[in-house]
């Protein structure tokens, strides 16, 4: 079957059409007309101004989709939205625009959430990084060699349950476990800020411009001593807060000491702000690599020690990442190097980098598996989604 994926929650307007060949999904086409240089102005995204972009660009972007992937509306099968959570008036572009062609193609209709899209990018088998194999004693997911990092084509994904996923995003940090496809039990979440926002907070403070996330980074590896250090187990034993100095630039880990799985970072920008108020303007911007890299570390310290301790609860034989923080070199890198040292013969699979921020990639990836799933009565119920379905800023992942 052929998927129409269309995202738009955010400042992404996106769409894709993927292929499923005997649960291979193979991305036909994927594109994604960006808004970070009107954005870029005003150091984030503006709802309206979202919106009025999504309304100019929808259709060239579905009529490239198209075409790139040499394929006709009559051709598709299934049509998958983003329906929540996400900006209002964004969403609202995306899912008219789902329903109106559901209605007009007479086209099955499934609204989908942002957050599944972005767990289900994993899954998209044209592409994939799979780190730390299994054992010997245990079952092979698909039919990969033991390689430090594999692309597949043609590959059929079948990771094994249950799937523990770090959701890492300018709007959510979950811990989720999966103990089968689409069936989500969210075992860790952060109280206030979520990392992709902590690095956008971050970054305008030091002036660095929008989006924050790679800005962070990239200054992060200009800091000759950017190494990373891993917190001891007797720090974390004897209840001591870590932490790493560089050049008297040092930062707290927020939560990583408490006795659950969940994840606060509003202190760490705030502990940013902090310091560079201590420093002296004319010294800023020697400094500005040694905040980056701080900062850096101290949200991923927190983010790989939660899933590693949620790992050591739950057992999963898969840990994922997904949201497009899991795009970050280090924490794709330090994570994996973790789960070898403490967790071998867990797998750990990651999304290529082009499918880590928002896309209709994903959520078509995630039709596929919630239309896998339907039975049949449902199915031709979603003949007549394009009458009901409603963008929801407040969906819930369920």
């Amino acid at each position: 079957m052929i998927i129409l994926g269309i995202e738009t929650s955010c400042d992404e307007t996106s769409a894709s059409l993927v292929k499923s060949q005997a649960n291979n999904l193979k991305t036909l086409s994927h594109i994604v007309s960006s808004q970070v240089k009107i954005h870029a102005q005003w150091g984030g995204v503006v709802p309206h101004l979202a919106a009025r972009e999504h309304l100019r660009n929808i259709v060239p972007v579905l009529k490239t989709a198209f075409q790139k992937a040499k394929t006709k509306p009559s051709d598709i099968d299934l049509i998958a939205v983003t329906q929540g959570p996400g900006l209002i008036p964004a969403l609202l572009i995306g899912t008219n625009a789902a329903k109106t062609l559901s209605y007009l193609w007479q086209k099955p209709l499934i609204g989908i959430h942002h957050i599944e899209g972005h767990i289900y990018a994993n899954f998209i088998s044209d592409k994939i990084s799979v780190i730390s194999p299994p054992k010997a004693d245990q079952p092979q997911a698909g039919n990969f060699q033991k390689n430090p990092k594999l692309r597949v084509t043609s590959y059929e994904l079948q990771a094994p349950f249950p799937i523990l996923c770090l959701v890492v995003s300018g709007g959510h940090t979950q811990l989720v476990l999966m103990k089968k496809h689409l069936d989500y039990k969210i075992v860790g979440q952060t109280l206030d800020d979520a990392v992709g926002e902590a690095f956008d907070k971050t970054a305008r403070i030091l002036k660095l411009g929008y989006p924050g996330g790679p800005a962070i980074s990239q200054l992060a590896k200009k800091y000759k001593n950017c190494h990373p250090e891993f917190i001891s187990g007797s720090q974390i034993k004897n209840k001591k807060t870590p932490k790493q100095v560089r050049d008297n630039i040092s930062l707290p880990r927020p939560m990583i000491n408490s006795n659950d799985f969940n994840f606060s970072f509003s202190g760490l920008k705030t502990a940013v702000l902090y310091e560079v108020k201590k420093i002296k303007s004319n010294k800023i911007e020697k400094l500005k690599a040694n905040i980056a890299a701080e900062f850096q570390q101290a949200a991923l310290d927190v983010l790989i020690h939660k899933t590693m301790k949620a790992a050591k609860k739950y057992h999963p034989k898969t840990i994922i990442l997904a949201g497009g923080v899991s795009a970050n070199k280090e924490l794709r890198k330090q994570l994996g190097e973790k789960i070898k040292e403490e967790i071998p013969g867990t797998e750990y699979i990651l999304p290529e980098t082009e499918y880590c921020g928002d896309n209709a990639a994903m959520i078509a990836a995630a039709g596929f598996y919630r239309w896998k799933n339907m039975p049949a009565i449902e199915r031709k119920n979603s003949l007549q989604n394009w009458k009901i379905l409603q963008a929801d800023a407040n969906l819930k992942l369920e």
